[in-house]
């Protein structure tokens, strides 16, 4: 009887192992290009609908809307990343995205042209971004990964809802 028990917790132990060692990402496109956010940070997805608009904020944020009675940020993701704007489509989506700044959690959406699917990687295939120099911001990036033949860009949701300060008007 020990000896069925001992293979149990051999089972056991390399679930948690492999559990340790993959995650999950939620795969959406921005134009020709696939990104993911790992699949804790989504709360949920969303059509597109019409936003409040709030003056005075950077041009990606395109406003606000209200979620269950929580008013949440939306920003366009593509405007964010600096990617060429294109109208919204019936595809259009907004994922609902959560993460912990300064101890306090911050919910925002962000608008991504359509969601793909949910992807499990092994972290240890995971490259880290190329270094384009100066030039080139990559701070929202985790790392690249190949999956089936398509390349898909792992965005880091902690640096990506992080609000700017806002410039004094001078």
């Amino acid at each position: 009887m020990a000896q069925q028990s001992d293979t149990k917790d051999i089972n056991k132990s390399h679930y948690h192992k492999e559990q340790d060692e993959t995650s999950q990402y939620l795969s959406f496109t921005l134009g020709n290009e696939e990104y993911g956010v790992d699949i804790l940070s989504v709360q949920e997805i969303r059509g597109w609908e019409p936003v409040s608009r709030i003056p005075n904020v950077p041009f990606y944020e395109k406003g606000v809307v209200n979620l269950r009675g929580s008013i949440v940020p939306i920003i366009d993701l593509r405007e964010k990343l600096r990617i060429k704007f294109t109208d919204y489509t019936s595809l259009t989506v907004v994922v609902v995205l959560q993460t912990i700044d300064n101890e306090k959690i911050r919910t925002m959406g962000v608008v991504v042209d359509s969601v793909s699917d949910v992807i499990t990687i092994n972290k240890a295939e995971v490259q880290n971004a190329p270094d384009f120099g100066t030039k080139v911001n990559n701070e929202f990036i985790n790392g690249l990964i190949s999956v089936d033949e398509r390349m898909v860009i792992l965005l880091n949701v902690d640096k990506l809802l992080k609000l700017e300060e806002i410039e004094p008007l001078s």
